[in-house]
C-alpha cells in the first residue's frame, strides 16, 4: 500500500512537472507583448516599402518606433502631404497605401501654420533635433524654431505622457527613415 501510494505521489509530481515545464516553453515560444509591437512596426514598415536604414541602430527600439508612429501616433495624417496615395477613406476601408515619396516629410496646412518635417534632415537628427530636444518638444510643446511659444497643431499634450522608452523609440525609428529632400513635399514649419 505505502508502495503504492509513493508511486501515485510520484507520478502526480512528474505529470505536475512537465505540465509547468510545458506552461514555461509554451511561454517562451510566445512573443511578449512588447516583441509583438516591434515585429508589428517592421511588418507595417516595409509592407508600405518605407526603407529602413538600420546601421548602427537598436532594431527593437526601431520596429517599436514604426508601431507607435504608424499604428498609434497617426504620424502620417498630419505629417505626409498628402498622406495616402490610395486613401482608405475614399475607397471605403481599402487597404491604405501611405505616399512614401513624402512620408513624414511635413507640407500639409493647418491655416497659417504648416506641418514639420519630421524625417532625418542632414544632421541625420529627425527635424533636426537631439534626442533631447525632441524629448523636450513633446513633453512642453515648445516650438524649436520659436522658443518660448507652444506649437498650436501639433497634439504634444497627447504624446506628453508617453514614456522615455516609448519617445526613444520613436525618435530612433524616424532616424531610420529616408531623409525626405528639403521643400520636395511642402514647406516645413511647424
Amino acid at each position: 500500500m505505502k508502495a503504492r501510494f509513493v508511486s501515485t505521489g510520484l507520478a502526480v509530481l512528474l505529470i505536475v512537472g512537465f505540465g509547468v515545464v510545458a506552461m514555461r516553453a509554451d511561454h517562451f515560444d510566445q512573443a511578449s507583448p512588447e516583441q509583438s509591437r516591434i515585429q508589428i512596426g517592421y511588418r507595417y514598415a516595409y509592407s508600405q516599402g518605407i526603407k529602413l536604414d538600420l546601421a548602427g541602430k537598436n532594431r527593437a527600439s526601431v520596429g517599436l518606433g514604426s508601431y507607435l508612429v504608424n499604428g498609434v501616433g497617426g504620424c502620417n495624417d498630419c505629417h505626409t502631404a498628402p498622406p495616402y496615395t490610395k486613401d482608405p477613406e475614399a475607397f471605403l476601408g481599402a487597404p491604405k497605401q501611405i505616399n512614401v515619396a513624402c512620408y513624414l516629410a511635413g507640407g500639409t496646412e493647418f491655416g497659417p501654420f504648416v506641418s514639420r518635417d519630421i524625417t532625418p534632415w542632414e544632421n541625420g537628427k529627425p527635424a533636426g533635433l537631439t534626442f533631447a530636444q525632441f524629448k523636450h518638444l513633446i513633453r512642453t510643446g515648445e516650438d524649436p524654431d520659436n522658443p518660448g511659444q507652444v506649437l498650436h497643431v501639433m497634439p504634444w499634450p497627447v504624446y506628453q505622457t508617453m514614456s522615455d522608452h516609448d519617445l526613444r523609440a520613436v525618435y530612433d525609428y524616424l532616424s531610420a527613415i529616408p531623409a525626405i529632400p528639403a521643400n520636395t513635399c511642402g514647406t516645413p514649419s511647424e
